[in-house]
């Protein structure tokens, strides 16, 4: 129908009627829409990044899912053995450590800018650069300890020189901000720390990755906190019968100040709240509930180091494919592994557990895309996303 023909066919309606004595007056013809004649509303904006994330999510195999939402220490400190063996294995991410930083931001920024192989979806890099007694990159600024003590301003502008320090050496995501408490000085975490107690920490906590925004993307560790549950979880998995009310007065007060401040990821620790489940959390789908539901946590939860909990010398924890199937399935996005894994074998294992259905396909494909889109946000280019095969993926090498 032309724009015309609705307002000739209300002409002949009202002379129609006029010629029948009819007296009622003709009903007024509206030019609101959804008539067709009326404007058209602008179209939607639409989100690139989130329909490159889209696009390249639907066009991945499970096998390439599952492969993704891995992250593996670096395998060499050579550029072009790393970036060879990053390619290949399709992992989302890689951590560094001291032997692959060479503790030198000039050798760590060589290292991290050659595992691109696609620049719009370059590989995650991370490391732990808390500051004091750990970092991988040289670092004069304050630690924890002296921060706990200072100004709560003296956290943000501490860890917003912390992220340039780990941005100049290429490296997207700092694990650096610790959100555990514990008044006990013998704790392994006692010089990590931003405040003995929920109150101190806290505010600490949030100026931090007030400090990080922007710069590198913010992890809060280890939840849901290693101060209630005594015990390196290095060596064993630290246990506690502390109840839910209690931990949320006594350790959720840090997370739930990070994860308002906007932190983009939350590790999750290798320890048993036994009031709330016997799995350790980082296993645990009442603590991955806990974040999400409780906290309002939205971004990427990422295991600790997956090799842990083997080295715990727990039989039922001695497989490591087994513990990220379970740690996948229970609602981590990504598994970090800083020991050795057969990533080959893993994503197999993983892509088998989702045609078994015993991890949900939904469940993969929640915390493939969360990790995309983590991926998406550091890339440096913003074209939309197209399968490269043939001569393209051969340009591309």
């Amino acid at each position: 129908m032309t724009p015309r023909a609705p307002a000739a066919a209300a002409a002949l309606a009202v002379a129609l009627g006029l010629l029948g004595g009819c007296t009622t007056a003709a009903t007024p013809v509206s030019a609101a829409p959804p008539h067709p004649w009326a404007p058209a509303e602008p179209p939607a904006a639409v989100d690139p990044d989130a329909a490159y994330v889209a696009a390249r999510l639907a066009d991945m195999s499970t096998l390439e899912r599952a492969a993704s939402v891995v992250m593996i220490r670096v395998p060499s400190p050579d550029p072009a053995t790393a970036r060879a063996a990053v390619a290949a294995s399709g992992v989302g991410g890689v951590i560094l450590m001291g032997g692959d930083t060479q503790y030198s931001v000039a050798a760590s920024a060589a290292l991290t800018s050659a595992l691109t192989v696609d620049p719009g979806l370059p590989p995650l890099t991370a490391v732990d650069q808390e500051g004091g007694i750990v970092a991988r990159l040289p670092d004069a600024g304050p630690g924890a300890r002296q921060l706990a003590g200072a100004p709560v301003d003296a956290s943000r502008a501490a860890f917003a020189d912390r992220a340039r320090l780990v941005a100049s050496a290429g490296i997207d995501i700092n694990f650096g901000i610790v959100a555990d408490v514990t008044p006990d000085p013998a704790s392994f975490l006692a010089a990590r720390i931003l405040g003995t107690d929920a109150a101190s920490a806290a505010p600490r906590v949030a100026a931090a990755v007030a400090g990080e925004r922007g710069i590198v993307l913010s992890t809060l560790k280890h939840f849901p906190g290693h101060g209630g549950a005594p015990g390196d979880s290095h060596a064993l998995i630290p246990a506690t019968s502390m109840s839910l009310d209690t931990w949320r007065a006594t350790q959720a007060p840090p997370f739930e100040a990070g994860v308002e401040a906007g932190a983009e990821l939350v590790m999750m620790g290798h320890l048993r709240y036994t009031a709330v489940d016997a799995a350790p959390a980082s296993l645990s789908p009442a603590w991955y509930g806990i974040l999400r539901d409780e906290l309002g946590f939205e971004g990427v939860a990422v295991t600790d180091d997956l090799s842990m909990l083997q080295a715990s010398g727990e039989a039922g924890l001695a497989d490591p494919a087994t513990n990220g199937l379970v740690a996948l399935a229970a609602g981590a996005d990504l598994l970090l592994y800083v020991g050795p894994v057969d990533t080959g074998a893993l994503a197999v294992r993983i892509a088998d557990a989702v045609a078994a259905g015993q991890v949900p396909a939904e469940r993969l494909a929640d915390a493939a895309r969360r990790v995309l889109e983590l991926r998406r946000a550091v890339a440096h280019s913003d074209a939309p996303y197209v399968r490269c095969s043939g001569l393209c993926a051969d340009a591309v090498r």
